[in-house]
């Protein structure tokens, strides 16, 4: 069996293989690839082991064992739920105001829940969230309802431009991840809000606030964000 190429919706990642399958897998909060030789000692955390026909394996690591993986046929895959729930990606031209307003607009969930929402926008975790809600001037408290078509412009604007410079800058390494090589992201450099509880607003002055919402730390500026 062989992989004939690696697509990505939202968070899957999608291993085309010459058989009749995708084999479909999500990394969740701590699972990572690492491309290591054969004869590499295991690590108790490698759970899954590929072995390449060049000496190398693909060894899936993933500490608290929150991944998943799913086999499905690929005549399956555009209905299959982790791909067919995928909202639209903060890059794609697709996600439009309308499109945001429509999303938004009967909610009663808070904006904090609903960007972390994978069926309305693809691929803002918690961290990201925190920054796009930063970087539109919204409270992560606001309800869905009560947001207006201008303000979901300004929601699709930083989005975009946010997602752009992580991309730009390999990630986000905050705690636990790094590539397979050992490269961290950078965007931890660029960060507004997020994990700066205490420190002052970089824009005005006001000190950052650290709250839960849906169970997740959230961090905004009180001014800046009405």
């Amino acid at each position: 069996m062989s992989i004939t190429e690696i697509e990505r919706r939202g968070k899957w990642l999608l291993f085309i293989l010459d058989n009749k399958y995708y084999l479909c897998s999500h990394l969740r909060m701590e699972g990572k690839y690492y491309i290591k030789p054969h004869t590499d000692e295991i690590n108790k955390h490698e759970h899954i082991i590929f072995e390449l026909d060049n000496g190398l394996d693909l060894r899936y690591h993933d500490v608290r064992k929150f991944g998943r993986m799913y086999l499905i046929e690929k005549e399956n895959i555009e209905s299959y739920e982790g791909v067919h729930k995928q909202g639209i990606e903060p890059i794609d031209d697709k996600l439009t105001k309308e499109y945001l307003y429509d999303k938004f607009k009967n909610s009663n969930l808070t904006m904090k829940e609903l960007l972390l929402d994978q069926t309305i926008i693809s691929g803002l975790g918690n961290i990201y969230a925190d920054e796009v809600l930063y970087g539109a001037g919204i409270n992560p408290e606001r309800k869905g309802k009560d947001i207006k078509l201008e303000e979901c412009e300004r929601i699709k604007e930083s989005s975009k431009k946010i997602i752009e410079k992580a991309i730009e800058c390999g990630g986000t390494t905050i705690r636990s991840y790094t590539s397979s090589l050992g490269v961290i992201g950078h965007y931890q450099d660029y960060l507004m809000v997020h994990k700066r509880e205490g420190e002052p607003c970089f824009k005005c002055g006001t000190i950052i606030k650290r709250i839960k919402i849906g169970g997740r730390s959230t961090y905004y500026c009180s001014k800046c964000q009405k």
